[in-house]
Order: structure tokens, then sequence, then C-alpha cells
């Protein structure tokens, strides 16, 4: 089988060397840490904490295995404005203990986010991670701001926005009046109607 040339920047580099080459770029693509966006706005914690976890732990990678460290990072923003279905705000508890007698901890929902924006989030990735040794390590490479404001350090690391769980509703006041008429009218009054 004679040996096969092609020309790349100028320099001509066999055919072996050149898949070689390819193989070596698609895999430190793969190994390499990917900074991921997630928006909480209007968000329940436990669905941010599903799509959270498969890119903490390298889950959506081919070469994914349990005893590999491999995940990605994730940044959240707007924790402070996620949205709790029910009464979840009042009726969720968080349990906690200090270790020392009497030291047994119990905040709702509204006490816990209002003492730590970012706490039911993290709390919620922290419980759908592996409970092993690297989950230390994954969490790690979970970054939580309570509004949208991210550092530059960060920011400038960010490859992608990962989509929103659930399509979050407009209010009223942010329909434009084209869309209002736009709308299809169930019934319409007759001009001499009077509501009794």
């Amino acid at each position: 089988m004679s040996n096969i040339f092609i020309v790349f920047s100028s320099k001509v580099v066999s055919c072996h060397l050149f898949y070689t080459l390819i193989i070596f770029f698609k895999q430190w693509a793969t190994f390499a840490r990917t900074w991921y966006l997630l928006d909480g706005w209007m968000q329940p914690p436990g669905k941010l904490a599903a799509i959270a976890s498969v890119r903490l732990e390298g889950k959506h990678k081919p070469i994914y295995h349990a005893m590999s460290d491999l995940g990605d990072h994730v940044v959240i923003i707007n924790t402070r404005h996620i949205a709790f279905s029910g009464n979840k705000w009042e009726q969720k508890v968080y349990s906690s203990h200090s270790g020392y007698p009497g030291g047994f901890l119990q905040l709702t929902a509204t006490q816990l986010h209002k003492k730590d924006p970012t706490a039911i989030v993290k709390l919620a990735i922290y419980g759908m991670l592996p409970k092993n040794l690297h989950r230390r390590t994954m969490m790690q490479r979970l970054h939580l701001f309570p509004d949208n404001v991210i550092p530059e350090d960060i920011r400038k690391n960010l490859v992608e926005e990962l989509p929103q769980p659930r399509n979050v509703p407009k209010r009223l006041d942010e329909y434009t009046q084209e869309e209002i008429d736009a709308f299809p009218r169930i019934w319409t009054p007759p001009d001499d109607f009077r509501p009794t």
C-alpha cells in the first residue's frame, strides 16, 4: 500500500500523522472542561439540579466512566429568583445539626432563602450528585450567583448557555398591544350588552 501525503499548512505531512493530529484534537476537546451557563429565573430547583448534575458528573460525554473525573463547570445565575410549585416555600423544611446537644436546626424554604439565596439550589444539586468521594470535587466546579452579575474571570470562560428546563410565562404587562389585539376572542359581546 502506498503512503498518502497531504499538504498541511504549507508542509507535506503523511496521512498517518494527519489523522493522529485530528484524533489528538478530538480527545483534547473531549477531556477539556467546558463552562456552561444556566439561568435559574423562575425555575424549580430540582429541575436545575437535574441538568447541572449531569454536566458536573460528565455524563453527557461519550467517554464517561464513574471512576473518572471528567465533569464540566456549571455557572447558575439568578438563584434568588427560583420558583417552587404549590406551597413549598412554607411547607418544605431543611434540617441540619451542629453536632452539639440541642444543635438541631430546622428552617423553612423561605427562611433559608432569605438567609442565603444560593443555598436551596446548592442543596438540591448536592443531593443529586453520587454519594462518593467525587462529590466534593464536583461541587467545587459549581458556581452559584444570586443575581445575573458574574465576575469577569468566570464570564470569559463561558462557552455555552444551557436551555432552561421550563418556559417562563410572560406577565400581562409584558404583552404588546398588537399581541393583545391578535389574541383570538372566545366571545364578542353585542353592542347593547350590559353586565349585570
